[in-house]
């Protein structure tokens, strides 16, 4: 507002009138989008995020100290499915909200895939639970000052724009493989086939089960929808996919999925729960210890946070940028606008994770599925996050949508983001292959992080030796040389009697 002279106020004319606080606050009609949007997105970021829920407490927790593959640490303790259940979900929601408070993007966080592996399988067992998180901490942390000191955006701003396509593509790829193989549709072909393939459609080349072909049937239907350009396309797959799979588990009775029963639905089943509510247990959340330090050789703990910062940089760093250019959020430079205020929220994410016992919280490619239905502002984070919050209680209601009704987004959103390929120009050879290795490494090896770095290093490698070293921006020469230490962690660790 401005005085005309007189006493008088009038509406500046760079602010169109009837724009609520919370549309100014959100830039929601600056961004092109609307309220009912943000709220329609959100809650599909929020449907596609939410076996994360489920499946972190089933890597990191166990039922019994005594189950086969119970994950134990060095004493033989466990944590809970219950426990990390809720921590999941807690964490997930306050990072989630702040990441749209402060980021205004609509990128969802919850406990990053790969992380929590590393955690469990590698590192816990030779520590203690919190000494292992403890060490997720230390992670957020050292990201945190990268991303003070400018570090980390200064790296972001410095990938070529090819690489940043590429990125996108690969990134396409990867959630679209996700859906396939969490649907059934893709399964790894067990060593006692006596096949040197690994992995097949369905089981022995058919889809086989009947919660598979409601993922067949939902993919289509969603695809379909997405092409008649009909609003919330991808929220009504989910939901219609969710229907048909209580229905089909009426009429079949597949059961839930299992070692004894492949054919089953896998992680969340579609069956009415006995009970709405539950109260969550919150008895991790703060359960930390530094004491690996003086648990195991210095060096050893040093591999282990220098793999985990690595792994945490770029997998954050390459999601934002596929998200980024799939939202049209990038300005006319290939950047995402306060990139340094997401990189910090979400290192703050790794510290969250870690301190709740959750594991290090990323942004999730999934949230490319809200993105698709309309998303562009933080606000849909807010309606995530609260629904994340919610989950700690609801429990039983939110595992009734199984991931065979959620994956078809996947695959539908990994269809959009492929397209980012058009950007790459594939008659540079020099280019063109760290792109591809960029694209067909993530999925082949269900790691964002190894898709960036096999990039990044064969990028710098073929333009240092066909003549263009100069056109190479510094901090790629030391970005490759890092990932170079991150794939050689194993010898480096034997090397040094880790």
């Amino acid at each position: 507002m401005s005085s005309n002279g007189d006493g008088t106020t009038v509406q500046n004319s760079s602010e169109p009138p009837g724009r609520s606080r919370l549309d100014r606050f959100f830039k929601i009609s600056e961004r092109g989008s609307s309220v009912s949007r943000e709220m329609r997105g959100g809650l599909v970021t929020f449907v596609t995020m939410a076996y994360i829920i489920v499946l972190n407490p089933l890597i990191l927790g166990s039922f019994s100290a005594d189950d086969p593959g119970a994950k134990v640490d060095v004493n033989g303790d466990i944590l809970t499915v219950p426990q990390v259940a809720a921590a999941t979900a807690l964490v997930a929601g306050v990072m989630t909200i702040l990441f749209g408070l402060v980021a205004n993007y609509p990128f969802g966080l919850a406990a990053g895939l790969g992380i929590n592996t590393l955690v469990a399988v590698t590192i816990a067992p030779q520590m203690t639970w919190p000494e292992a998180m403890g060490l997720v901490v230390i992670d957020g942390l050292i990201i945190l000052v990268l991303v003070a000191t400018g570090f980390r955006t200064a790296v972001f701003n410095a990938v070529p724009a090819p690489l940043k396509a590429a990125i996108a593509a690969g990134i396409g790829a990867f959630i679209c493989f996700i859906g396939l193989v969490d649907s059934g549709f893709v399964r790894r072909i067990p060593d006692e086939a006596g096949t040197t393939v690994p992995v097949g459609l369905g089981i022995d080349g058919s889809i086989a089960s009947w919660p598979t072909a409601v993922f067949v049937v939902g993919l289509i239907l969603t695809g379909v929808l997405v092409a008649r350009r009909v609003k919330g396309a991808i929220l009504l797959g989910v939901l219609g996919g969710t229907v048909l799979s209580v229905v089909t588990e009426w009429l079949t009775g597949a059961g839930r999925g299992g070692p004894d029963n492949p054919t089953g639905w896998n992680l969340s089943y579609p069956g009415l729960p006995e009970q709405w509510l539950s109260l969550p247990d919150l008895s991790l959340v703060g359960d930390v210890s530094f004491g690996a330090w003086t648990r195991l050789p210095a060096i050893t703990v040093s591999l282990l946070v220098f793999t985990l910062v690595l792994a945490n940089f770029f997998d954050a760093m390459g999601t934002m940028t596929g998200l980024g250019k799939e939202g049209d959020l990038m300005d006319d430079k290939g950047q995402l606008p306060g990139v340094g205020r997401a990189l910090f929220v979400e290192g703050v994410g790794a510290v969250a994770g870690g301190a709740g016992s959750a594991s290090s919280n990323t942004v999730f490619v999934e949230s490319a599925a809200g993105i698709a239905e309309g998303a562009r502002t933080g606000l849909a984070n807010i309606v995530t996050g609260l629904l994340f919050l919610a989950a700690m209680f609801l429990t039983p209601l939110y595992q009734v949508v199984p991931i065979e009704a959620a994956a078809p987004a996947l695959v539908v959103v990994g269809a959009m983001m492929i397209g980012q390929v058009r950007h790459i120009d594939f008659t540079d050879f020099g280019v063109a292959l760290p792109a591809f290795l960029t694209i067909v490494v993530m999925p082949f090896t269900y790691s964002i992080a190894n898709g960036i770095g096999v990039g990044f290093v064969s990028y710098v490698l073929i333009r240092a030796a066909t003549g263009k070293a100069r056109s190479i921006h510094p901090l790629l020469w030391v970005v490759a040389a890092a990932f170079v230490a991150y794939f050689a962690v194993g010898p480096l660790q034997a090397a040094f009697g880790g």
